[in-house]
Order: C-alpha cells, then structure tokens, then sequence
C-alpha cells in the first residue's frame, strides 16, 4: 500500500469527520457500533469498516460486467498490499467509469468515489492498526472476486449448496470478525488462551450476522441486485428454482427455505456470544458495540420466524425502532452476566415491551 495522495483541499482531521459521517450513510447498524465506541478505537473501527465497504459495494454492482468487478476486487487487493506498487488513485481511476452520476450517487458509491480520502485517512492510523485491518480486508477482496468469477456466465451470484453459503459468508462478514479480533488482541496485549478463545469464534460472530441478512433481504437481493444467496439445494428441496426465487407462486416455498437459513444462523448465537463473553474491552473498545447488532440480530431472527413470507416479498423483516431504542439502552446498562438473559427475552417477544421486567 504505497501512500495515499490525500485529496487537494481536505485535511487530516476533516478527512477523519468525513469518514466517521460516511459511516453514517452506509449502515445504520454498523453506525451504531462506532457511535457506541470510544477514541481510538471508533476511529480503528471505522477506517476498517469503510476499507471493506469499497470491496462490498463493487461486489454488489450489477452495473459492472463480472470480469470488470472481479479485475476491480483484484486491484483493490493490489491497492492494500504493503509491497505491490498499485495505489487508491490507479484503482479510483479505473472504478471512475462505473461509479453513478454525482447527483444521483448512492452513499456507499459516495465512499468508493472518495477512496484516496479513505487510504489517506487510513494511512494515518498507527502501524499496528494497519497491519491488523489489511490483512483480512485483502482476503474479503480476492475472496468476493472469486466468489463473482465463478458465477460470472450466470450475471449474479447464484449459491449452489449450504457449504458453499457459509464460504460466501466468511469471505463477506466471517474476515470482518478476525479483523476486530486483530484490532483487540493486538492492543490489548490479550494473554495466548483468552486470544485462542476468540479466534475459535470469532468468525461465528461475523457468520451470524451475514446469513441474517441473507435470511431477512431475499427480495432486495435478487430484484436490486440479481443475486440469491438462499442454496439451490434447499430451494430445490421446495421446487423452486433460483431464477423464480420471488415469484408469487413460490412464496410458501422460498418463506421455507429463508426459515431454514434462518434456523442455520441461530447455530452461531452461542459462539457469536462466548466472543462477546471474551472480548477484551481496550484502546476504547465497548461491549455494548458489539452487543447492540448481536442482539438486534436475535430479534431480527425472531420475526424472520414468524413472518419468513416478509423477506419474500419486500415487506421487509425488521426490528421496530422502539425495540431498537430499548436494545440500545440495555446494551449500555447491563454487562456480559446479562447477555443470556437479554438474548433469551429478545428472542421471545419485542424487547420494548419486556424492558421494564429485564431492567
């Protein structure tokens, strides 16, 4: 990663603001853990979610022809890499065709279009840090540029079995986990059995969180974006092909099969919960940041239970905003003792309307 040429007329400390507004634009569950966290490790936190951001929204573009997507994820990597001469300017300079009309850009598009800004701002973060978020960021590229060579022929990605969906996942969100994992171990100065222990689980957290979202996002996925992430072996197992995934005709099927995946998810809450039980709380770090999408990701699962139909169709599966406040607020009164009792109460029922029995 050679350096950065920050952009004419910004400075460090108002690139370093923009970043941490961008956040804001791009997810507003991931917005939540960085407001939730301390300096520095906000700052940590966001730079390395911004670096990984750039590779997601050009693996999502069904704009850009997949041999382009892939060469772009490559060069990206390329970009990352301490010994390749390959810098954010020749990959801004090759992405610039692809990237919308300023007036109608997206703020994910928005974050690509700035990416000298993110390296430069990036490369002003400590050592440590960069030598904690470079590597699993390059393997979350070269990992989607994979990913989208092998279903180029078929214009989006098409996941074939539940292994294959679980690879996807760790390229996607599982390298997200060992990235914190990077962050905390290396600057808390973690004792060896502590940092085995959240490396054996690290990935699960991250896993949790992506095959919610497959779960909960089936129609958006294949209308916006001409993916379908739902294996065609359990779909199959329906009758309904991927191709037909959000056809009326096939709801009941489809509904059964995103209760399936939402059923496979529910297998890593336990280690998505030792890692929050283990993490160490330093350089900033909180528990509730982290707590916060772990248990909206509960109760995302909860209705996803009883209304699958919704990820069908585009009603949408989602937590209400009451139960998000009220999430928010445990997540900043309780400790890791109380982890098993909010993730039990979430699961059965809104948490805004057991709060008051939880407290």
């Amino acid at each position: 990663m050679p350096d950065a040429d920050r952009p004419a007329a910004t400075h460090p400390d108002a690139d370093l603001a923009w970043c941490h507004e961008a956040v804001q634009g791009v997810s507003r569950t991931f917005a939540l853990t960085v407001d939730t966290l301390d300096e520095p490790m906000s700052s940590y936190i966001c730079l390395g979610y911004l670096v990984c951001r750039i590779a997601d929204t050009v693996e999502d573009a069904d704009h850009i022809a997949p041999d382009e997507q892939a060469a772009l994820l490559r060069e990206f990597d390329a970009a990352l890499d301490p010994d390749d001469d390959t810098t954010a300017t020749d990959f801004r300079d090759d992405v610039d065709p692809h990237l919308p009309p300023e007036e109608s850009r997206s703020a994910d598009w928005a974050v690509v279009a700035n990416v000298e800004r993110v390296f430069a701002t990036f490369e002003g973060l400590p050592p440590e840090v960069r030598t904690a978020v470079v590597p699993p960021a390059r393997e979350m590229a070269t990992g989607m540029a994979d990913f989208v060579e092998r279903y180029a022929d078929d214009g989006g990605l098409r996941i074939e079995t539940k292994g294959e969906l679980e690879e996807y996942c760790y390229y996607v969100a599982g390298t997200v986990g060992n990235l914190i994992t990077n962050l905390v171990t290396t600057l808390g100065n973690v004792d060896e059995e502590r940092t085995e222990r959240l490396y054996a689980v690290a990935e699960e957290f991250g896993l949790l969180l992506q095959l919610v979202n497959v779960a909960k996002d089936v129609h958006d996925d294949y209308t916006e974006e001409n993916n379908v992430y739902l294996p065609a072996e359990w779909l199959a197992e329906e009758g309904v092909s991927q191709d037909a995934v959000v056809a009326p005709e096939n709801r009941e099927g489809t509904a059964s099969v995103v209760s399936r995946t939402a059923g496979f998810a529910r297998g890593f809450l336990d280690g998505a919960q030792t890692y929050l039980e283990h993490v160490p709380l330093v350089e900033g770090n909180t528990l509730a940041a982290w707590a916060i999408p772990y248990l909206l990701a509960v109760g995302t699962l909860r209705e996803l239970s009883a209304h699958p139909e919704r990820a069908v169709t585009g009603q949408g599966v989602k937590v209400s905003r009451e139960e998000v406040f009220a999430v928010v607020t445990a997540a900043h009164q309780h400790g890791r003792d109380a982890l098993p009792h909010l993730r039990e109460s979430i699961a059965s029922e809104p948490f805004h309307t057991v709060s008051s029995t939880a407290d």
